[in-house]
């Protein structure tokens, strides 16, 4: 294990101090409201917490006891801060007991769900059932390909809990956020590690890219085109805006290459002779200059006045928008 500076360990203990009263100093934790769910962000006053305590958090409709999972680094005021849960209080002896049975009151309700669903014949495919710990509303979440007449199983459920049920019919994306597993990377899948909301995945991020075109290959678990196109996309798109276009002409060794490939990565450009010749591989240096030499050779074209030893063409400028 690494051995930290007295400075580093003050910083990982630190909070933000919100007014000039230490009493008032905010401390954030992560939390986690189930064994295998995603963790949250939560701040608090109280400044003594330890990992795997249970601890209560104030949401819009109750008090829910979550497990502390750690501290972290002090935080400016800012969305991520301002969003954080708020922690209450550390919990009772009767809300760790609930908490402790809240796994198997679930599967009891999620197995009383779907034993239900088949008796009735509905289209429908249950994915998990979320108790609140105060047993104040059960929440089943469910996949269908269409609309669901589940009137009549509602009151089966309520019948059978005594208590508020709500049906949520999610897509495929939030299925597999649900259900979790490993991805093609060998890594555990995003959505079910650390994302919170799914953002808008086109194959323009993947051709942007230069990824394989394959279905097979550019799509996850859940059938949908990987999450992780949209990391590295605008960087991508961003450094492509500087560098030459496909089908853009060169002037390289006092001969004109036409751009085959974009390597962005390398900051390298692939090129072939517009009279037939072996491909080329420009460095940036070297397409920076083609570049410029393709630019004197326009400006001395206006001029009337070629420049000795310049092919002069007339080809498209390079549009540097998009």
């Amino acid at each position: 294990m690494t051995d930290h500076s007295a400075e580093q360990q003050d910083f990982f203990a630190s909070s933000y101090v919100s007014s000039d009263r230490q009493d008032e100093a905010i401390h954030f934790y992560r939390v986690r409201c189930r064994p295998l769910g995603q963790d949250h962000l939560a701040r608090s006053l109280l400044a003594d917490l330890s990992p795997g305590e249970i601890v209560l958090i104030r949401t819009e409709e109750r008090l829910e006891p979550v497990t502390l999972v750690c501290r972290v680094p002090a935080l400016l005021p800012g969305k991520c801060a301002d969003h954080a849960w708020e922690i209450t209080r550390r919990a009772n002896a009767e809300e760790k007991d609930r908490l402790a049975q809240l796994p198997a009151r679930e599967q009891a309700a999620a197995a009383f769900c779907k034993k239900r669903i088949r008796a009735l014949h509905l289209p429908m495919h249950l994915v998990r059932a979320e108790c609140y710990a105060n047993g104040s509303k059960v929440i089943f979440y469910f996949a269908a390909e269409n609309r669901v007449d589940f009137r009549e199983l509602v009151k089966e459920l309520v019948q059978e809990f005594r208590t508020r049920v709500e049906m949520r019919q999610i897509g495929v994306r939030h299925e597999t956020q649900m259900t979790g597993g490993i991805g093609a990377c060998g890594r555990e899948l995003c959505c079910a590690a650390f994302l919170r909301n799914f953002e808008s995945v086109s194959i323009k991020m993947a051709k942007a890219q230069d990824l394989p075109l394959n279905p097979a290959k550019i799509s996850g678990v859940c059938n949908r085109l990987l999450c992780c196109l949209t990391y590295e996309f605008e960087s991508y798109r961003a450094i492509k805006r500087e560098m030459p276009r496909l089908g853009q002409q060169l002037c390289h060794a006092d001969k004109m290459y036409k751009v085959t490939r974009v390597l962005p990565m390398q900051a390298t450009v692939q090129a072939v002779s517009e009279e037939g010749g072996a491909e080329v591989t420009l460095t940036e240096s070297q397409w920076r200059e083609a570049e410029n030499a393709v630019l004197r050779g326009e400006e001395a074209r206006k001029k009337g006045k070629p420049k000795e030893g310049v092919a002069v063409k007339s080809f498209p400028r390079k549009n540097k928008k998009g």
